[in-house]
């Protein structure tokens, strides 16, 4: 049952928001609650699989593979908590802006299904079921980017539909063939019949056609086009929790199925994810130098820094999933946290747009020092969480022998540094361009704040005390790598 709440509990107060969408207090209270008892049972789960190791869960009390089996483990349960954390962070910031983040009665009843869609995503043990939860994030988003876009809106949200419709068919039709072919669906029994001899030629196919819809989702190169064409219409705290979770969550699913239940595959397909990650952090980072809107450069970022994900997952080995699972926390921190800050220049400026804004150092010292503390831990520089995370996967790269991954994954870092001294320079260091310093001079937003806050401290804790996540992470993936065939 505790690993079931994680999704009930979502669910349940997305239908009891959109009930009380005629209260908006009563609303919002439910919605602090309810994210709260998901932050509490996250924890409690924690705690559990590192006592136990991993818990299932089979609804129906029908055997498997016919139950819908619900699996927690080390890797699953820090995505959870992670994600509570952030859902919670974020709905308390948008309190603090409610003109931007909860402007329709439907927006907290959809972040409400992100989160329960997120949480069934790594929870479940079933490929159908999967395809099930990323069709949940993907109506809960194009829901959000509806709302608070409405017409001038629907460009961009008919980018991301159109687009991820494409990776959802061709994932709903994988699933049809890897059944028609192995009778199977659940991960344990996946894992054990993709070992027949017959199917050691079908396989492989079956397995490039869910890579590419993962691929999709977690906006790779050349399938990310569709991130920044409307990840940049939203507000900043949606943008937060959208732009922190759901490529992250396709890179997820990428380590847990290559590390526990495609296993096996053929060198070349690590070869090309490689080269793949290789380009999407490029490419990623040249966008974000060419833009000047600070939620298209964030958005771009995210391109960029998927990159790294996936090359922890072409390297194919223990101690880089060790290294991709603590670069993910750190970046959905690192990246929202940025999300965040920005929200809280657009209140101060008036403008996204880094050539109509400036002067925010001095009317907003603190908020430059903490744009620092997260601009610096997104770029990697010593000693920040980012210079951890990006240290384990080139150290890994070297040891392998992919150098010139390595060299292109430390180029880029240099690319990264660019945009955030651009956002420092442009938005706090220079003079505002109409010379009206005290516009930007608005009372202390201390909600937001405490959220941003918190946040830097949980990035800076991580720098300074690196070892324990490492050491979670690499139990997480040892467990991954390393188990059986069931």
């Amino acid at each position: 049952m505790q690993v079931i709440s994680l999704v009930l509990v979502p669910l349940l107060v997305s239908v009891l928001t959109l009930l009380l969408h005629r209260q908006p207090r009563l609303q919002h209270s439910v919605s602090i609650a309810g994210a709260l008892i998901l932050l509490i049972n996250a924890l409690w789960l924690l705690s559990i699989v590192v006592r136990q190791d991993s818990i299932s869960v089979a609804m129906g009390n029908w055997p498997l593979p016919y139950a819908i089996e619900f699996v927690a483990d080390r890797l699953s349960a820090i995505m959870v908590l992670i994600t509570a954390a952030l859902g919670l962070g974020v709905l308390v910031y948008g309190k603090g802006m409610p003109e931007s983040a909860d402007a329709s009665p439907m927006t907290l009843p959809l972040v409400h299904g992100l989160l329960a869609a997120v949480c069934g995503t790594v929870l479940t043990a079933d490929l159908f079921n999967l395809y099930v939860w990323f069709e949940l994030m993907l109506i809960t988003v194009l829901g959000l980017l509806i709302v608070h876009g409405g017409l001038r809106n629907l460009e961009a949200a008919f980018k991301y539909f159109a687009l991820n419709l494409l990776g959802t068919l061709l994932f709903l039709l994988a699933v049809a063939l890897i059944y028609g072919a192995t009778g199977q669906l659940n991960f344990s029994g996946l894992a054990e019949a993709v070992q027949r001899p017959d199917l050691q030629t079908s396989v492989p196919v079956y397995a490039a056609m869910l890579l590419t819809a993962f691929l999709l989702k977690a906006a790779a190169f050349p399938l990310y086009f569709w991130l920044p064409a409307s990840y940049h219409s939203l507000p900043a705290p949606l943008l937060a929790l959208i732009g922190g979770l759901i490529t992250k969550v396709g890179v997820y699913v990428m380590l847990r199925m290559m590390g526990d239940v495609l296993v096996g595959l053929p060198e070349m397909y690590y070869q090309v994810l490689g080269w793949l990650a290789v380009a999407t952090m490029i490419s990623g980072v040249l966008g974000a130098a060419y833009h000047w809107d600070l939620r298209r450069i964030l958005a771009f970022h995210i391109v960029s820094q998927i990159g790294y994900l996936l090359l922890a997952v072409a390297l194919a080995t223990p101690q880089s999933g060790a290294a991709g699972v603590f670069f993910m926390v750190h970046n959905i921190l690192a990246k929202a946290t940025l999300f965040l800050i920005a929200g809280i220049m657009w209140r101060s400026a008036g403008h996204y747009d880094l050539r109509r804004i400036g002067g925010l150092y001095p009317a907003r010292p603190m908020l430059g020092l903490l744009f620092l503390v997260a601009g610096f831990s997104l770029v990697g520089v010593p000693p920040s969480s980012g210079f951890w995370g990006k240290f384990l996967l080139v150290r890994e790269s070297f040891i392998q022998g992919h150098f010139i991954w390595g060299a292109f994954a430390l180029a880029v870092g240099v690319l990264t540094l660019y945009s955030m001294v651009k956002i420092w320079i442009e938005g706090f260091w220079k003079p505002h361009p109409d010379g009206r310093v005290a516009t930007v001079k608005t009372p202390a937003m201390t909600v937001e704040f405490a959220v941003v806050f918190f946040f830097v401290a949980m990035l800076a804790l991580i720098a300074v005390y690196p070892e324990p996540l490492i050491q979670y992470a690499t139990s997480a993936t040892d467990m991954l790598w390393s188990r059986e065939i069931r």
